[in-house]
């Protein structure tokens, strides 16, 4: 029988293209993950170093642009005191040039010995809608009275006025000589320019109350930040101006951890609350770089500040950019990878599915190689292998070789109660001699094809009823059942033999009616089958260069010696008594005259099979057995059976 089919592929569970993947993946992660982890990470530094020498840059220019402004309103304002001390100066058109000079200036107040005087500017109140009684409450309040009568000799004060005017303005009061002075003027200018691009600067008192803020809702509500950690340490330390990184309480400085929370923070709301550990308040919660200076003036502080995340905001968006493009190269990668790999992976899959049917007993596969690399080269040589294993396996019991290939057939005999048969063509010699005189040289060849044809026959039998075929005799075949392999107990192993025998005597009746008598160069057939049934000894026999599985013992040598009477009994097959009684229930036979055999002190029962006792259709009778077969029934009392050889002698008919 021919086994040729495609070898099918059947996936790994681990595939090459799998590994493959994972390792150009870990490779392309690791290569881009480092090179954009090495780059946040110099680049994050640089900027830092550049964030706080900005921000500190910032905060001094801010402090002394305070300071000075500070300054020239104490100044200016000093100037007009002065002139107040000049006799028949008209005080109220001073303070009317004065105020059209310093437009800023809403107000201010001049105390001495001889009362307080207050001057207006009108038109300061008017531009800002205010109401003029403004001024006249604002110096009146206990708490600037207090602060005024309080001052000392060089002593200065900045108060938030936003709280009471609504808009940002600043009270300086400071003293001269005997003298005390509280100026009312607009912080306006100031904030401007506290508060351009990603630095924010912010002034407060020696209070810590906030005076100058981008926000005014912190100026307009008074805030007080006494209470804050900055601020705090701020005031403790002797350093009168500092850069450093803040951090809020709870949080954590660093990198790459500050970074890393950085980045989260950047990440969507809904992905940031699947994280573990981060809430709302977290994200409240910032670090910032901050620069603060003392001012020379009313223990003002000057406070510049910019966001830890502002700062890193490009670096974070290019890693983000960095994440992406590793991402898309990877993704590409896989794909390529992916069919890289399956011109791998396919053809390996291919191979391996036709070891496992070459394990399974399909010895020849058809494998078509596909390209000229490695693995082309490869299915070239194991489609070749497989080729020289098609025809290896017809030198050789396939069945067996496979058996003793998985281990099931180990070195060694062992006992087996098996069923034996032999089988040979009647007349064959003869049959040799003729094909020699037809064909000449060529006789051969056709004497070969036209046993194959036979045999081939033969064979399909024995596979089909689950027996073995242990060899060829020339044109004999020896066959057992119950040894390699087994039915399942020895009775049915037994009739699995004779239907095998009766399938044989079918087709050699079906072949001989194409064939004609006398047609020498293609002869009618006529087969004779010796079945026994008894213990063996079955295993591996030969040597070390050549071996073959086989059995040996007295049944063995009487199913061949039971063979050989089928000829001069005019029968095609007989059975031992052994094999008769397991299965007589399941026969039609007819007992033959007992032969003694040699090597046996008692003779032996032989029993001609006719047919299946279950089978409808077929001979019932022996002599219809014999006229369908074109055998001639010999007359037993004329045969002499020791004729060719002494193995036997007939004794007498039974019964």
């Amino acid at each position: 029988m021919k086994y040729k089919r495609q070898a099918e592929s059947k996936t790994s569970f681990f595939s090459i293209g799998a590994k493959l993947v994972i390792i150009i993946s870990a490779l392309v992660l690791m290569s881009l993950g480092s090179i954009t982890a090495l780059v946040s990470y110099l680049v994050s530094q640089d900027l830092r170093v550049m964030a706080e020498a900005n921000n500190f840059e910032i905060n001094r220019r801010s402090a002394l642009e305070a300071e000075n402004a500070f300054a020239n309103i104490q100044a200016n304002t000093l100037v007009l005191v002065n002139l107040f001390h000049t006799e028949n100066l008209n005080r109220e058109a001073s303070a009317k040039v004065f105020f059209e000079q310093n437009p800023h200036i809403a107000a201010f107040v001049f105390t001495n010995r001889d009362g307080e005087t207050l001057f207006t500017n009108n038109s300061f109140f008017s531009s800002k809608e205010l109401d003029e009684t403004l001024a006249g409450n604002w110096y009146s309040r206990n708490t600037l009275r207090s602060r005024n009568a309080s001052l000392q000799q060089n002593t200065t004060i900045l108060l938030n006025e936003a709280p009471h005017f609504g808009l940002s303005l600043l009270t300086l009061v400071f003293s001269w000589q005997e003298n005390s002075i509280a100026v009312l003027f607009s912080a306006e200018n100031l904030i401007d320019s506290f508060g351009f691009g990603t630095n924010r600067s912010y002034l407060v008192n020696g209070e810590d109350d906030i005076l100058i803020h981008s926000d005014f809702e912190l100026m307009r509500t008074g805030v007080n930040v006494s209470n804050d950690g900055f601020i705090k340490n701020m005031r403790q330390s002797p350093q009168r101006n500092l850069q450093t990184l803040y951090q809020p309480q709870g949080t954590e400085s660093g990198f790459p951890k500050n970074l890393i929370n950085n980045i989260v923070k950047l990440l969507p709301q809904n992905l940031r609350q699947l994280l573990p550990g981060f809430s709302n308040e977290n994200e409240a919660e910032t670090s910032h770089f901050a620069a603060y200076t003392k001012l020379n003036i009313a223990g003002a502080v000057l406070i510049t500040t910019i966001e830890y995340e502002k700062v890193f905001e490009g670096v974070i968006e290019t890693t983000w950019r960095n994440i992406y493009l590793t991402a898309a190269v990877l993704s590409i990668s896989i794909i390529l990878i992916w069919f890289f790999a399956k011109t791998i992976s396919t053809p390996i899959k291919l191979l391996a599915s036709a070891a496992r049917q070459i394990e399974g007993g399909v010895f020849e596969v058809y494998l078509k190689p596909k390209g000229k690399d490695e693995i082309g080269l490869l299915t070239a040589s194991f489609q070749k292998m497989s080729g020289a294993l098609g025809i290896f396996g017809k030198f050789t019991n396939k069945e067996i070789a496979l058996l003793a290939m998985r281990g099931q057939i180990k070195p060694g005999g062992l006992p087996k109660h098996a069923t034996i048969f032999f089988s040979d063509i009647r007349g064959f010699t003869q049959m040799s001699e003729n094909f020699t005189k037809a064909f000449g040289n060529e006789a051969s060849d056709k004497i070969v094809f036209w046993l194959n044809e036979y045999l081939t026959s033969m064979v399909e039998c024995v596979e089909k009823t689950n027996g073995t075929i242990d060899k060829f005799i020339g044109d004999a075949v020896m066959a057992h059942w119950g040894t390699a392999a087994t039915s399942g107990n020895p009775r049915q192993d037994a009739l699995n033999c004779i239907i095998s025998a009766l399938m044989m005597r079918a087709a050699v009746h079906r072949m001989n009616k194409v064939r004609k008598a006398g047609d020498i160069s293609n002869p009618i057939i006529n087969i004779g089958c010796g079945i026994n049934t008894g213990i063996v000894t079955a295993g591996q026999i030969g040597s070390d260069q050549r071996m073959e599985y086989t059995v040996i013992g007295d049944a063995v040598n009487l199913a061949s010696r039971v063979e050989s009477l089928n000829k001069p009994l005019g029968t095609d097959i007989l059975i031992s008594e052994n094999t008769w009684r397991m299965v007589k229930n399941y026969i039609i036979c007819e007992e033959m005259p007992p032969v003694t055999v040699k090597g046996k002190e008692k003779p032996i029962r032989l029993f001609a099979v006719i047919n299946l006792a279950s089978s409808i259709k077929g001979p019932k009778t022996l002599d219809q057995v014999r006229q369908l077969l074109g055998i001639k029934a010999p007359d037993m009392e004329k045969v002499n059976l020791d004729a060719k050889e002494e193995k036997f002698q007939i004794t007498g008919r039974s019964g």
